[in-house]
């Protein structure tokens, strides 16, 4: 009777496995233990391994639906918390774009013909930035509005949540309007 006894236990997994599967509940790094444990699990002919790989899946699940809820709730959803953020830095990045426009003008003698070719101007370690963090959308690179007017005007603005230009939302620059900005901050009626 005791031989029985010592040989099913001999064919049961250990504590270990099931301690590395438990590890697999951290988020991120713990993917690397759920996969660990899926394949234990797959692969031993002991019992308890279909147990080891569903805890280990379990884990791996886990980590994913964290991080694609933290995803939603930061990129995707609108009206919370992250909305007044964005917003915030929308306004901190148009800000700093007016004096990098005015120096491009400087610098070449007309403003630039896009957003695109100020950033290429850029240099590789500035902080300036001519995307509109307000109106991320996943898998879209949203410019900040930028249109020349005339050889001396431009428009700048961030297109705000409602995606319509020139409503009550956009973000608008908040500079001193001193000396010949060209900025304009209103649409000006064709000529």
């Amino acid at each position: 009777m005791s031989s029985t006894v010592s040989e099913n236990t001999n064919d049961r997994l250990g504590a270990a496995p099931f301690v590395i599967a438990g590890l697999s509940f951290i988020p991120l790094i713990g993917v690397l233990f759920g996969v660990i444990a899926v394949l234990w699990g797959l692969f031993t002919k002991k019992n308890g391994g279909k147990k080891l790989a569903i805890i280990g899946a379990a884990g791996i699940c886990f980590t994913f639906a964290i991080y694609g809820t933290l995803f939603y709730v930061g990129f995707v959803q609108r009206g919370g918390i992250y909305d007044d953020l964005r917003q915030k830095q929308a306004q901190a990045s148009i800000n700093s774009l007016v004096p990098a426009i005015e120096f491009y003008r400087k610098e070449y003698g007309s403003y630039p013909e896009s957003l695109e070719v100020l950033q290429s101007a850029l240099p590789k370690e500035s902080f300036v930035t001519v995307y509109d963090p307000a109106s991320m959308l996943p898998h879209k690179t949203n410019y900040f509005y930028y249109e020349r007017a005339d050889a001396e005007h431009y428009y700048l603005r961030g297109v705000g949540l409602d995606g319509v230009l020139f409503t009550d939302d956009d973000t608008v620059p908040q500079v001193p309007t001193s000396g010949n900005l060209g900025l304009l901050t209103e649409r000006q009626p064709r000529k």
